[in-house]
This record gives C-alpha cells, structure tokens and sequence, in this order.
C-alpha cells in the first residue's frame, strides 16, 4: 500500500459540494451507470471469465456495485488517495456480493503488483490527476497483456466551465479536449479504434444550459460542430 502524503503527491482537494456530490444518486444513476454502461458497449473482444478490476480513484465505491453487475469479476480492487472516501468506499464494498479491496494510493504509483489486472476502470478521475502520464503508465503496468482499459473522462471544455470551477476544483493547466485524452492514452501504449471510442454529449455535461434549449428544440450541436464535454474509451494493452 502507497504511504504517500499529501506533502509529497501534487493533490487538489475536492470542494466539501463535491465530496458531498459524489455521493448522491444523480451521480451513481446518471454518471457513473450511464458510464460503465457505454464502456462495456465500446468492448470488442471477449473479456476473461471472472475478470480482475482496478478501479482506479474509486472514490466512495459507488461504482463497486454496478461493475459486478456488469462484469461479475473475481475481485474488485479499488484505490483512491483521499483517506474519508477510502473509509467510505471500505464500507460500501461490504453490500456487494464481490470480493473487493480497497487500498489507499496514488494513481500515478498504484500499490499493486506488474499484469495484476485484466480490466482498469478510470471513471472521472483522470482530470483530478496532475501527473497524468505517469498515471498512464502505471494504468499499464498493472495491466495484463491484452487487458482492457475502461476509461471516461469530461474534458476541458466542461471542466473549465464556470459552473464546474464554481462548485469544484481540478488541476486545470492539465485539462484536455477528448482528442488531447485520446492521443495521450494511444501515446501511452493503448490501443483502440474508433469503434472503441464514443463521445457522449449528456445534458450535466452541457454546463451553459443544461441541455435546456436541446430540449425545448432550440438548438441541437452535431459532432464536429460542438466542443465535446465527454470522452469514453476502451483501449487494450497490446498482448506482448
């Protein structure tokens, strides 16, 4: 287990709105699901029977549940560096039928041993992150050859929103546009095509209306005419 500080590990605290947030039913119903949901579409090979997952910044383990259900694996491993929300996703690992760990630890210096994994799951952390090509790396190291990477992130044109910067707080000189995030992981050694890549475009996502005047028939941003808010991905570390 990582005994990093936060003397010693760049961190930005989350505001007490979004500790508070990501523990609400908004965020495991319409982020968090809507998320593990679209991932597992963008898969296109067959996963292992059982498989081992990381899950990288677990957060308070509202995820844990939803990923047994979706890959019923044979162990869960969830880290997160802040301390209160390693206690509470401790907790909520015990109403999951799932053998699930929960370490304290860095992303960019996971506590966990060389191919240990066969799927990472990155949900909305990444843009926590300030050393995000180590994190990458590590992503890769305790990945198995062939294992999956489930990776979905908002991107800077909604991070750096002034709802989002009034409510929370990132890193923002390492914010970046989906294709930013998308290069930097195929630089990393991942994998993919863009069979394995979407680009949800979710009313919380849109922080200048909500999706508001999609909805009353105003106005409805087509790809490539939009700055996109959400990338997700599945990309696979290449089988040596």
């Amino acid at each position: 287990m990582s005994s990093s500080n936060s003397s010693s590990v760049p961190f930005v605290p989350e505001t007490a709105f979004g500790i508070w947030f990501l523990r609400t039913h908004t965020w495991e119903h319409h982020v968090l699901r809507v998320a593990i949901d679209d991932l597992k579409r963008l898969i296109d090979a067959p996963l292992p029977v059982a498989p081992v997952i990381v899950d990288a910044g677990c957060g308070q383990g509202k995820s844990f549940r939803l990923l047994a259900e979706a890959f019923q694996p044979a162990q869960i491993i969830g880290v997160d560096f802040h301390r209160e929300s390693v206690a509470l996703a401790t907790d909520a690992a015990r109403s999951v039928s799932a053998p699930i760990e929960v370490l304290h630890g860095d992303c960019a210096n996971l506590p966990l041993p060389d191919a240990s994994a066969d799927i990472l799951f990155c949900h909305q952390t990444f843009h926590h992150l300030v050393e995000q090509d180590r994190a990458l790396a590590e992503f890769r190291r305790v990945l198995k050859p062939g294992g999956v990477l489930l990776f979905a992130e908002s991107t800077d044109a909604y991070i750096k929103s002034w709802v989002i910067r009034l409510l929370f707080r990132h890193p923002m000189h390492v914010q970046k546009s989906a294709d930013g995030y998308l290069d930097m992981i195929r630089a990393a050694g991942f994998t993919f095509a863009a069979r394995n890549v979407s680009l949800p475009y979710l009313w919380w996502s849109r922080a200048a209306d909500f999706g508001l005047f999609e909805r009353l028939g105003l106005h409805r941003p087509q790809p490539g005419k939009r700055r996109e808010t959400l990338v997700n991905v599945a990309a696979r570390k290449a089988a040596a």
